[in-house]
């Protein structure tokens, strides 16, 4: 048999106070005028009991639940941008809320399916959440319910938490500046006269435009430049060696991303030059296998949990207004990078 819910009236019963006197001290009102004992025995009671607030009566009086909707596409089931989950998650505990997590894959029909599933239980706002930044399909939500991007963009909802790309950018070629180099760098993923009426992302546009700020403040161009529409290792090895075969006195590459990185070291290696002895590298994300890599690849990375965390407190802030939050992408420094030989 079901045990019985311990209710507001049993606490109170208990502490031997009315239950509108227990409930105001279990919400913290500060101006109770209740004595200091009798606070001690509401607390001790609702501890002896096991009491639990009912969220759901709390929600009609309140005209919230104190619950969040996380919407993503692939987040929860990938290892490489979990952290926006857990940046989520360890904000909303702190404040007392809950979050419901729903994955998509994607897929716009499952998305439409989670955002009904979430707004039937009445969550106070959603967070709409993508593996890789992008701009972000968002059906028109109902009145009064919240909603911000997080690593993305929506030409509807106008809040959004995303990566400082151009700062980031800017950290890479200064990493490079750093060691000596001034000639002989290369770009692996982007060339802006390919890729002139191709849309990517907003915040890609941001870390192209940093670098090449960084490079034109210090008198700079790019030997090369690889236009590469997906970012995967394979594409990283086919495009190094096409950098090479046109430009073999290359010394640095920046790859746009740490899995273009690592199809670059494996090209390298194959026409028997080191990282970083040869050739320098510098990349993005702080992928996982940025730390597998040998020598370790040193990359400017995305900000998760800080990401995440920003986003709830955004969304549960009910004065906070549309804007962009850019939060800092830290350098990694590993041993990708040296300077460049003669």
């Amino acid at each position: 048999m079901a045990q019985k819910r311990v209710t507001l009236a049993d606490v109170a019963r208990r502490a031997g106070l009315s239950p509108t006197a227990a409930s105001m001290i279990l919400n913290g009102r500060p101006d109770t005028r209740l004595s200091q004992e009798a606070h001690e025995r509401v607390h001790a009671a609702a501890e002896e009991l096991g009491y639990r607030p009912n969220v759901s009566a709390r929600a009609l009086r309140t005209a919230t639940t104190h619950t969040l909707g996380f919407v993503s596409d692939m987040i929860a089931t990938t290892r490489f941008a979990s952290g926006l989950i857990t940046g989520a998650l360890s904000a909303a505990q702190a404040a007392g809320h809950v979050v419901l997590v729903a994955e998509t894959g994607g897929d716009p029909a499952r998305e439409t399916e989670a955002i009904a599933a979430l707004l039937d239980r009445q969550v106070d706002g959603i967070i709409f959440a993508t593996m890789r930044a992008r701009e972000l399909f968002v059906p028109e939500l109902p009145a009064g319910t919240s909603a911000i991007m997080l690593n993305a963009t929506n030409a509807r909802y106008h809040r959004a938490v995303l990566p400082d790309e151009y700062a980031g950018g800017r950290a890479a070629i200064q990493a490079l500046l750093r060691h000596g180099h001034a000639a002989g760098i290369a770009l692996l993923g982007q060339n802006d006269e390919v890729e002139r009426n191709v849309f990517r992302s907003a915040t890609i546009a941001q870390r192209a435009a940093g670098l090449r700020s960084a490079m034109s403040d210090a008198g700079l161009h790019f030997m090369a430049e690889a236009s590469l529409w997906e970012w995967e290792p394979e594409n990283g090895y086919d495009g190094t060696l096409r950098l090479l075969d046109l430009h073999p006195e290359i010394r640095a590459i920046v790859c746009m991303n740490d899995r273009l990185a690592f199809g670059a070291y494996q090209a390298l290696a194959e026409r028997g030059l080191r990282v970083p002895q040869d050739v320098s590298i510098v990349s993005f994300d702080n992928d996982e296998i940025a730390a597998y890599l040998r020598p370790g690849l040193t990359t400017i990375a995305l900000p998760h949990e800080e990401m995440g965390r920003r986003a709830v407190e955004r969304l549960i802030d009910r004065e906070d207004e549309a804007g962009v939050t850019s939060v800092r992408m830290p350098i990694v420094e590993r041993q990708s990078i040296a300077a460049p030989r003669p």
